[in-house]
């Protein structure tokens, strides 16, 4: 599913580089490949530091064993940010110009990326408390075998798919810096707060404040702050990278 989440975002952003000046296909293939590298490093890094610090704490070795499992999407996404820099750097690009031509092409990788939980039995949700609700379902790696929701498909239609279809058609116009970039934290951090009202906490987390907050929630609370505060400035600086309203 990784696989198909990177090949994905190759094509929307190869098909995306066609509609803006000062892109070619090697530029493109490079993002992904930095990209890609962010997702694994920094996911895995995440997953240690946010879920496991214990663990690494008793076995350090722990950190490289990625056949275990374990990744955490806002390590990823930290892992993203950093590898973005360096992009930039090679390309002469500006961080937010990389950040909001790449932002409508990651909800697909998130979206196979949930895929692959609900096809792995990862992440699933909490129990059904409806009998007669149509969607539960039952996880074999589930050790009470309870009626579940599969919020991996829930994640996977709000995260993935909606966020997508947002994201491409406010994209599809000019649009300030910075305020693609903006929408992505928002409609991610709304989505995922959401999502997790429905996911099954992790058994060594479980609820974090207020008897009911996530970790995940915990860590998508910054994302819709910034994400709001950058679509308020994007919009007051008003700077375009495309479009006959470009800045020369």
């Amino acid at each position: 599913m990784y696989l198909l989440a990177f090949l994905c975002a190759w094509g929307l952003a190869s098909y995306r580089a066609k509609q803006r000046d000062g892109w070619t296909s090697e530029m493109v293939s490079d993002l992904v490949f930095y990209g890609a590298l962010g997702v694994v490093l920094g996911g895995r890094v995440g997953y240690v530091l946010f879920y496991e610090f214990d663990k690494f704490l008793e076995n350090p070795i722990w950190l490289f064993q990625v056949w275990t499992g374990g990744m955490s999407f806002h390590g990823g996404f930290l892992g993203v940010m950093i590898a973005m820099l360096f992009w930039c750097k090679k390309y002469q690009k500006t961080w937010f110009q990389t950040l909001d031509f790449i932002a409508p092409c990651v909800p697909t990788g998130l979206m196979f990326g949930r895929f692959g939980n609900f096809i792995g039995g990862e992440l699933y949700g909490r129990a059904v408390t409806d009998p007669n609700y149509p969607f539960g379902m039952i996880f074999p790696t589930d050790p009470l075998q309870l009626v579940r929701h599969p919020s991996q498909i829930y994640q996977a239609i709000c995260e993935g798919l909606i966020l997508f279809i947002v994201l491409w058609w406010f994209s599809s116009k000019p649009r300030p810096r910075m305020a693609v970039s903006a929408l992505f934290l928002m409609g991610y951090g709304v989505a995922r707060f959401v999502m997790e009202f429905f996911r099954q906490p992790d058994a060594d987390q479980g609820f974090i404040l207020f008897g009911w907050m996530t970790k995940g929630q915990i860590l998508t609370v910054p994302m819709l702050l910034i994400g709001l505060w950058m679509m308020w400035y994007a919009y007051q600086k008003k700077i375009y990278d495309w479009g006959p309203q470009k800045n020369s």
